[in-house]
């Protein structure tokens, strides 16, 4: 283990209080989830069962070293994580294990969960196309092959592809069309960028309101993070850009999850189980959806008024699962195509 990675580890070790006390009721949760958008869930938590939740928020290669590192004798009962590249790398690292509850089983859809249940899927978001309302029509977008179409030439904004939402993204279409066109496909998109990779996706979709580029590819709630802005520019820029979910005459857009699941090492296990439960049922999703502009993985959750305003939509339905399994191979075609 690299030493800045170590200190960094070290860093986070001293940010939680009393993560690894032994009690019955407690649950204690390493999570890459943003404060706001866990807190309140997991203080409804705590209200409605009265076990106590012990938080330890880092990144998430963070958060899978300490895991590593502490075997058995981690006191993590639970791991949160943002992408299901994350999740599958925690599975196979060996730190979490399957459970089984009718309850989770009932609330989240077979396609947004591991098949041997080390996993569970709490939130979605698609992956989608983000348009100059001036500049592109609607009817010239269609599919993410399309992208590669050189119509798009120096016309496209995407972020790099360390991104593990990008690299999510060429996990499904390998899935879907085979390492080989996908390469084609990513061949195709670098040479269609307007710029090279820099920034996030919020900035890919600001830089298509400020005419550096007419398409960008990123993740829907950033662009209901924008209009919901407390910041005029970010209101003013996401008024100029249109949101297009591809796929609508085939597959369906490219969805991806942020998830947990129960770490190998749990001395907490009940407890574990119960918080996943609650993150999947009608008063988790509700906040998960209105906090941060995502779609409920709950069939009965609405949508925030915001994400309903983008309008129904059809969904890919291969399982998420793909997406960790395809990582390596997305990560070695974009090394090779010079996506950086």
């Amino acid at each position: 283990m690299g030493k800045i990675l170590h200190r960094a580890i070290l860093a986070i070790s001293v940010t939680i209080l009393a993560v690894g006390t032994a009690s019955a009721q407690e649950v204690n949760v390493y999570t890459a989830r943003k404060d706001h958008l866990v807190k309140p869930v997991l203080d409804g938590f705590t209200k409605k069962t009265g076990i106590k939740v012990n938080l330890l928020p880092a990144g998430e290669d963070q958060l899978l070293e300490r895991l590593k590192s502490e075997g058995m004798n981690s006191p993590a009962d639970v791991l949160i994580t943002t992408d299901v590249a994350h999740l599958h790398k925690a599975r196979v690292a060996g730190v979490l294990q399957p459970i089984s509850s009718k309850v989770i089983d009932a609330n989240i859809p077979a396609k947004y969960r591991d098949p041997q249940g080390y996993w569970y899927g709490l939130s979605a978001r698609a992956r989608v196309l983000f348009y100059a309302k001036d500049r592109v029509k609607p009817s010239e977008l269609s599919s993410y092959e399309d992208l590669a179409d050189p119509k798009w030439k120096g016309r496209i904004c995407v972020r790099s592809s360390s991104s593990t939402y990008n690299q999510s993204l060429l996990a499904h279409l390998i899935a879907v069309m085979g390492p080989d066109k996908a390469e084609t496909w990513a061949k195709g998109v670098v040479d269609n960028m307007a710029r090279k990779p820099q920034g996030g996706d919020r900035d890919q979709i600001t830089a298509v309101a400020a005419g550096q580029c007419d398409v960008a590819i990123a993740n829907t709630y950033y662009y209901g993070n924008l209009q919901t802005s407390t910041k005029a520019e970010e209101r003013d820029a996401a008024a100029k850009v249109g949101i297009f979910f591809p796929g609508q005459q085939g597959r369906g857009a490219h969805m991806n999850v942020a998830g947990a699941g129960v770490t190998a090492s749990a001395k907490h296990k009940a407890e574990a189980i119960k918080l996943i439960e609650f993150l999947s049922g009608p008063e988790a999703q509700q906040i998960f959806a209105e906090a941060n502009s995502e779609y409920p993985v709950l069939a009965s959750a609405k949508a925030s008024e915001i994400v309903a305003g983008w309008g129904p939509f059809k969904a890919e339905e291969i399982n998420v699962a793909m997406l960790g399994e395809n990582n390596p191979v997305a990560v070695r075609i974009f090394d090779r195509v010079g996506w950086r």
